[in-house]
């Protein structure tokens, strides 16, 4: 069998992409399968996608990306499946979809993990957000093969379109990336760490006053912002600390970690989350503390494994009790790795992703 994937970005950079397929290569090869990483973007227009000004390059790497599809489609006849993950090209119609689900026949594994049908518009992405069409999604999702989405408030979206549909979660490695467990009560600082991209910097915005508060109670600690850009918070906060994403310390960067949060708005966008936060904290062996929304209620069972917070006070008196006591953030810390290898890891769901080619 041969598997043709086409994605947005280069390999090896993007969260979605590394905890949603590329882990998972191996695997396809070892049962005997072949595949093709088809990326829309090359790696020097990724590394300024996201950046301010530039706006000619930007315009002619996304030009050569289409130039790139077009040499793709020419390929594809030579392909038993063909994975889009998101979308075949980031503006635009779905043409390279159709041609592909109703010219070439291929069957399509359509793969997302986000409520991408929403228009989920930023001051990064404002100019392009009008040629998103972003309604092509109900189309893709009607001419699959089948659907692959991340949560069931994905799937249940994509199954007014199509009735074959896989639940097939985000999954961490717990054997050759996330294969250590932090130690609760290593001597250190303690930490409360965030992880996450500019676009949801926003969510930590109402948790700044609480630690505020921590701080003013005497409490001593920091607090660890990993993130492609630096947060910019009305109110200062003595403990924060900014590190910088880079793929090499993503770990080590992590296990600094003693709790971490994933605050979410209540709004759809935030629905379709798969909990990727809270996965990665707690395949490490640390307490993770969510807002009720969307699938972080279906990883987090209150008390067992870490802690759902629904208003500020919650989220006060659950940061204050695990900087207070080491021992049951060991505990929970435990429990949350079990989870994560008994549910969501590579290993648990392989037969799961192995299935969608069949």
């Amino acid at each position: 069998m041969r598997v043709l994937f086409l994605v947005p970005y280069p390999t090896g950079q993007a969260p979605s992409q590394r905890f949603r397929f590329e882990q998972y290569l191996d695997s396809l090869q070892s049962h005997g399968h072949t595949y093709r990483l088809a990326p829309f973007l090359n790696e020097a227009t990724w590394r300024i996608l996201y950046k301010p000004g530039q706006a000619k390059r930007k315009a002619l790497g996304i030009l050569a990306g289409f130039g790139r599809r077009l040499a793709v489609l020419l390929a594809a006849p030579a392909y038993d499946y063909v994975f889009i993950h998101r979308e075949a090209a980031p503006l635009g119609p779905p043409i390279a979809e159709w041609l592909l689900a109703k010219v070439l026949r291929k069957r399509i594994v359509y793969d997302f993990d986000d409520a991408i049908w929403l228009a989920n518009t930023s001051e990064a992405n404002r100019i392009a957000a009008g040629l998103k069409w972003h309604h092509k999604v109900d189309s893709i999702c009607h001419w699959a093969y089948k659907n692959s989405c991340g949560n069931a408030y994905l799937a249940a979206y994509a199954r007014q379109f199509n009735s074959s549909v896989v639940i097939n979660p985000t999954t961490i490695d717990t054997v050759h990336l996330h294969n250590q467990v932090r130690n609760q009560l290593a001597p250190g600082p303690l930490v409360i760490g965030w992880t996450g991209t500019h676009s949801t910097l926003k969510y930590l915005v109402p948790l700044v006053p609480v630690l505020a508060q921590l701080e003013a109670e005497g409490l001593d600690f920091e607090f660890h912002v990993i993130s492609n850009q630096p947060p910019e918070f009305s109110q200062p906060l003595r403990c924060l600390r900014f590190i910088p994403w880079q793929k090499a310390t993503e770990i080590p960067d992590l296990l600094t970690f003693h709790v971490g949060l994933m605050p979410l708005e209540d709004d759809k966008w935030a629905q379709g989350k798969c909990a990727f936060k809270a996965l990665q904290y707690m395949a490490l062996g640390i307490p993770a503390l969510v807002s009720p929304v969307g699938m972080n209620t279906e990883v987090v069972t209150d008390g067992h494994n870490g802690y759902i917070c629904r208003e500020p006070a919650e989220w006060h008196q659950r940061l204050r009790q695990l900087l207070t006591d080491g021992l049951h953030r060991q505990q929970l810390g435990q429990a949350a790795r079990i989870t994560i290898e008994q549910r969501y890891s590579v290993i648990a769901n392989t037969p799961n992703f192995l299935a969608l080619f069949s």
